[in-house]
């Protein structure tokens, strides 16, 4: 069954009877769900999707928090905002089994200092502001254990906490707080990894990191963005196009001008993507 209602005048009844409506609407509209609607990449791929015979309609969230939810309760279609790592922490914690659908790019965490530029630097401050939401916590501690500026008493810990770190051998003290108020404590003289998603917002330059991750190496696989949907509609053929749509040439260019070239473009399909997310959450649950 299509997600969105092809209704033709003489058989309106007989494919409302077999067709999903999106999100209980009365048209064909697709709702994507993005905490970066502002963005140029976005404007780019409505255009493109229109082209496709695709009417898509963008749904703002300002919180991390809001995207899976309103994806679970029906109120949008598909989400294009959280790497896999976030997916997995939503589906263990909240009893879900969204999915993706296809995968978008990587884009690597950094930790940043304004006005410096070297890992003593950032070793001076002796504090680093990372986010606190559980998936980005744990990768940040993993950029600065790279740095050799925190000692985690187990680096095999998947997505480890504060509590995780062997404050003696650490060389610096992490405090976290929400996403958001990482670039106000970087605008506020203190290192800090920042999401990419804030860096725009705060116009700091994403190449000004002191110390990121790998987004080649095989640990990075987790933090692979991705479309997500529901179970029920993995396999439909129109958010199957908006995967495409994505990958098209105009919309990456305008995401690697938006990105200022940090954004990886990352071609992976359902199955590979799935066992990825499976994988993941089994870590977890352990």
């Amino acid at each position: 069954m299509s997600l969105r209602r092809k209704v033709a005048a003489g058989v309106a009844a007989a494919v409302m009877a077999f067709s999903l409506t999106a999100c209980g609407g009365d048209d064909d509209t697709i709702k994507v769900g993005t905490t970066d609607q502002g963005q140029k990449q976005w404007q780019v791929f409505e255009e493109k999707a229109k082209e496709e015979g695709l009417n898509v309609e963008l749904v703002p969230f300002g919180d991390y928090s809001l995207p899976n939810r309103a994806l679970a309760d029906g109120e949008i279609d598909v989400n294009n905002f959280q790497h896999l790592m976030f997916l997995a922490d939503y589906n263990v914690n909240n009893d879900s089994n969204l999915v993706p659908i296809g995968a978008t790019e990587i884009i690597p965490l950094g930790v940043y200092y304004q006005d410096h530029s070297e890992v003593k630097d950032i070793e001076e401050a002796g504090e680093v502001a990372i986010p606190n939401d559980p998936t980005n916590q744990g990768r940040a501690l993993h950029v600065l254990a790279s740095a050799d500026l925190v000692k985690l008493k187990d680096d095999k810990i998947l997505s480890p906490t504060p509590a995780d770190i062997d404050e003696g051998k650490s060389k610096v003290k992490v405090t976290p707080v929400d996403a958001a108020q990482t670039v106000t404590a970087y605008k506020d003289g203190t290192p800090a990894v920042i999401n990419n998603s804030f860096l725009e917002r705060g116009n700091i330059d994403p190449k000004s990191a002191i110390v990121e991750d790998d987004p080649k190496a095989e640990a990075a696989k987790p933090f692979i963005n991705a479309f997500v949907t529901t179970e029920e509609n993995k396999d439909d053929e129109d958010l199957k196009k908006l995967v495409e749509v994505w990958h098209s040439k105009d919309v990456q260019d305008a995401l690697n001008e938006q990105s200022k070239g940090t954004s990886v473009q990352v071609q992976m399909g359902p199955e590979e993507l799935a066992k990825v997310l499976k994988d993941t959450e089994d870590q977890i649950k352990k």
